[in-house]
């Protein structure tokens, strides 16, 4: 009974204030990120710290520190706001125009680098009200439980075999090619498997200790090794760095192709068969039947097919 008494006198609404105090570490800030008066926030957390028994919001120094307490409030306020969010809304079905909720996808930076930018702009300007968050994939690899969770709506990336316990739906796939600068010799001369994985590589650095990228992935099941001298964390910087050295970066097509324009590099056909890199978004059950991820997912789906190449052979573009 006491639980339930205790229940009874939290609502929806100062769950919001707990989570804007614990996140914003101070009252005036929270007050005019929810566009209340300062008393009135005040008030809240005098309310909130009865309710709890602890203080949640110290001072410490010139500012305020959480408590332990108000520490392990902050991801289950989280949640249930991010719940409330679709508790209705997806019961009314989505209007893109009206909604007001936020989009939460992880997503690989091996991506072609218009990707996330397109769908960014795509989702603000056919769902204004909504917010959309692009978060990396996670260092632990762990996006079965940040799906789970609802820390993500929805993951995006490349894999050899994609989990058979997530809903998956398959974006585009990409021939894997190698991007060298425009004076590496092999530019002149060629080369073959065995001076391929002789040259100097840089690839992304391992999301975690063990960790096998996807083309070294693929090398293993040759039982073939290349030459990994350089490895950086930020994919998006890769191409720069092979651009002012003799690295050679392997990667998609479609990748590659974007930084012709405004580096002095050029693409190699690689001399190793491999088979292409396909990228998918993968989703958890829980929001398989949601009207707003659905909508998402359509969205990504969209991007995807309008940023494909056109076929290298025209005759293919006229073929059933």
């Amino acid at each position: 009974m006491r639980d339930q008494a205790l229940f009874d006198k939290i609502d929806l609404h100062l769950i919001r204030i707990l989570h804007t105090v614990l996140t914003d570490r101070s009252v005036s800030r929270a007050a005019i990120r929810l566009g209340m008066y300062q008393p009135a926030v005040s008030a809240a957390l005098k309310r909130l710290r009865e309710l709890s028994g602890d203080p949640l919001l110290v001072r410490s120094g010139a500012g305020m520190v959480p408590t332990d307490a108000g520490l392990r409030m902050i991801e289950p306020s989280a949640a249930i706001l991010r719940s409330a969010e679709v508790l209705f809304s997806d019961a009314r079905g989505f209007e893109p125009q009206t909604a007001v909720t936020t989009f939460r996808i992880a997503a690989s930076d091996y991506l072609d680098p218009l990707f996330l930018p397109t769908l960014v702009a795509q989702v603000k300007s056919n769902a204004p009200l909504c917010g959309i968050e692009i978060h990396p994939l996670s260092p632990d690899s762990d996006y079965h439980a940040h799906l789970s969770l609802g820390h993500v709506d929805l993951v995006i990336g490349n894999w050899l075999k994609p989990p058979e316990d997530l809903h998956m739906s398959r974006l585009f796939g990409d021939e894997i090619v190698s991007l060298v600068n425009k004076d590496h010799p092999a530019v002149r001369r060629g080369w073959d498997a065995d001076t391929w994985l002789a040259a100097e590589h840089i690839a992304p650095t391992p999301t975690h200790p063990g960790a096998r990228g996807i083309v070294d992935q693929m090398l293993d099941e040759l039982d073939m090794q290349r030459n990994i001298t350089a490895r950086c964390a930020h994919f998006g910087l890769i191409p720069d760095m092979v651009a002012s050295s003799l690295l050679v970066l392997t990667t998609g097509r479609q990748y590659c192709e974007r930084f012709i324009p405004r580096l002095p590099v050029k693409i190699l056909e690689c001399p190793v068969v491999l088979p292409r890199l396909m990228y998918y978004q993968l989703w958890h059950e829980r929001t398989h039947s949601s009207s707003s991820a659905r909508w998402l997912r359509e969205r990504i789906k969209s991007v995807a097919a309008s940023l494909r190449p056109p076929p290298s052979n025209p005759a293919a573009a006229h073929t059933n």
